[in-house]
C-alpha cells in the first residue's frame, strides 16, 4: 500500500503540539503535493509511450521495412545512443533553465517523433526519427527525475525516488501490453498514434512541473563527480538482473522452465509491492545500508543462479533479484542528489542516468562471451560477483554535503 499521504491542515492542527521534552518530534514535511502527483503521472504517461514501442518496433522493422536483425538492432540502439550521449547536457540545461522545459519539451519531442513513424517508409527515415526520440528521452527523464527530487524533503528523497520509479516501471510494464493489443486490433500506425498521444499528454501534465529560478552558471563537466560513485554502484548492481533478463529465456529449458513469463511476472510484482509499500525503506535504512543490502541480495542471486542448476534455484534467485532491485535505485539516486550541490543537481542526475545505458550496453555482450566459451551458469555466477564488488565501494559513498552520517536504524522521529 502507498506510504502515508501528508495530513490535511485540519488534521495537523488537531495533533498535540511539540513539547520541550520531545523537541525533534512534529509533522513530517509534506511530500505528496499536486505538483508531485502531476509530474509522476507525466512520467507514467511518457513511459507508457516508450513501453508500447518495445515489442512493436522490432516487428515493424522486420515486417514492414524488410529489415533483418542488424536493422532491428540499429533501430533500437540508435535511440539509446542518442539518449546516453545527451543526458549530461540535458542535466546542465535543467540547472540553467529549470526542469519544466525538459519535461515538457522532451515529452513533446518524443511524441512528435513517434507520430512521425506513421510516414516512416524506409529504415533511413525511421533511424532519423529514432534519433529525435532519443533526444527527447534524454531531456524528459533527467527533467522529471530531478524535479521529483527538487520537491522532496531531505529526509524523504528515497521515498520520492521509489514513487518515481513506480511510475517509470509501471509505464514500461503496461506499455508493451497496450502496444501489442493495439497492434493486434488495428495496425502499427495505430500504435504510433496512441504512443505519440500518450507522450503529448505527458507534455501537458509536465506544465505543472514547479519552476525553479536559474542558478549561477557552474563549469560544465560531462561527468558530475558526486554522481560517479553512486553511478558505478548502480552499474555493478544492475549487471545480475540485466544478464538474467538477457539469457534466462535461453537457459530456462535447461532446467525445465519453458515459459519464463511467470518469472518476470513474479519479479515485476515484487518490485512494485516493495517500492510502494516499502517506499520509506531507503530513507529509514540510509543510503549506505540500503545499497549494501541491495548489492548483497543481487550478488547472492547471481551466484545462486550459477550454483543451483534447477528450476527452484531460478525461482529463488528471481525473488532475490526483485528485492535487491527494489532498493538499489531509490537508495543510490537519493544519495546522488543529496551529495551534489543544488546548482549541479541536474548534471548529477544526467551523469547518474548514464550508468543505466552503459550497464545495458556492456554487460550482455561481455557475459555473452562467457556463455559462448563456458555456460549460462558461469555467466550468472560472474554477474553476482560483479555486484558483490560494489560492497567494497559503498563505505566511501557520500550521503550528503552537510551530514555524512547514516542513521543507525529507523528514524524514531518518523511516525509509524
Amino acid at each position: 500500500m502507498p506510504a502515508e499521504p501528508a495530513l490535511p491542515p485540519a488534521t495537523q492542527a488537531a495533533l498535540p503540539p511539540v513539547t520541550a521534552a520531545s523537541p525533534t518530534e512534529g509533522p513530517r514535511e509534506r511530500l505528496i503535493t499536486a505538483s508531485f502527483v502531476l509530474v509522476t503521472l507525466s512520467t507514467f504517461a511518457y513511459f507508457m509511450a516508450i513501453g508500447a514501442l518495445v515489442p512493436t518496433l522490432p516487428r515493424y522493422v522486420e515486417r514492414e521495412l524488410g529489415g533483418g536483425s542488424i536493422a532491428v538492432g540499429a533501430a533500437v540502439g540508435v535511440f539509446a545512443f542518442a539518449a546516453a550521449a545527451l543526458r549530461p547536457f540535458a542535466g546542465r540545461a535543467g540547472d540553467l533553465r529549470g526542469r519544466r522545459i525538459l519535461v515538457v519539451g522532451g515529452s513533446a519531442i518524443v511524441g512528435i517523433s513517434i507520430l512521425g513513424y506513421v510516414v516512416a517508409d524506409s529504415l533511413a527515415v525511421l533511424l532519423g526519427l529514432r534519433l529525435l526520440t532519443g533526444v527527447g528521452e534524454a531531456a524528459m527523464w533527467v527533467g522529471a527525475a530531478t524535479a521529483i527530487q527538487d520537491m522532496a524533503p531531505d529526509d524523504r528523497r528515497g521515498e520520492a525516488a521509489s514513487y518515481f520509479s513506480v511510475a517509470l516501471y509501471g509505464g514500461l510494464a503496461f506499455g508493451p501490453l497496450v502496444g501489442e493489443l493495439i497492434e493486434r486490433g488495428a495496425d502499427f500506425d495505430a500504435v504510433w498514434l496512441a504512443a505519440g498521444l500518450s507522450s503529448l499528454i505527458a507534455a501537458v501534465l509536465g506544465l505543472w512541473t514547479p519552476h525553479r529560478a536559474p542558478v549561477d552558471p557552474q563549469p560544465f563537466r560531462f561527468l558530475q563527480r558526486d554522481a560517479l560513485r553512486p553511478g558505478i554502484l548502480l552499474f555493478l548492481g544492475l549487471v545480475p538482473f540485466i544478464v538474467f533478463s538477457a539469457f534466462v529465456s535461453l537457459y530456462g529449458p535447461q532446467v525445465d522452465i519453458d515459459d519464463v513469463a511467470p518469472l518476470f511476472l513474479l519479479y515485476g510484482g515484487l518490485v512494485l509491492v516493495v517500492r510502494i509499500a516499502g517506499a520509506r525503506l531507503p530513507d529509514r535504512l540510509g543510503s549506505r545500508r540500503a545499497s549494501s543490502i541491495a548489492l548483497g541480495m543481487l550478488g547472492a542471486a547471481g551466484i545462486l543462479l550459477g550454483a543451483w542448476g534447477a528450476a527452484a534455484g531460478v525461482w529463488v534467485a528471481t525473488v532475490g533479484l526483485a528485492l535487491g532491485m527494489s532498493l538499489l535505485f531509490p537508495a543510490l539516486f537519493s544519495a546522488t542528489v543529496a551529495a551534489a550541490p543544488e546548482e549541479e543537481r541536474g548534471q548529477a542526475v544526467g551523469t547518474f542516468s548514464l550508468f543505466f545505458d552503459t550497464a545495458g550496453g556492456i554487460a550482455p555482450p561481455l557475459l555473452g562471451i562467457v556463455v559462448a566459451l563456458a555456460s549460462y551458469r558461469l555467466a550468472f555466477a560472474m554477474s553476482g560477483v560483479v555486484a558483490l564488488v560494489g560492497l567494497f565501494l559503498v563505505a566511501k559513498m557520500s550521503t550528503g554535503r552537510s551530514n555524512e552520517s547514516e542513521p543507525a536504524g529507523p528514524d524514531v522521529r518518523t511516525p509509524a
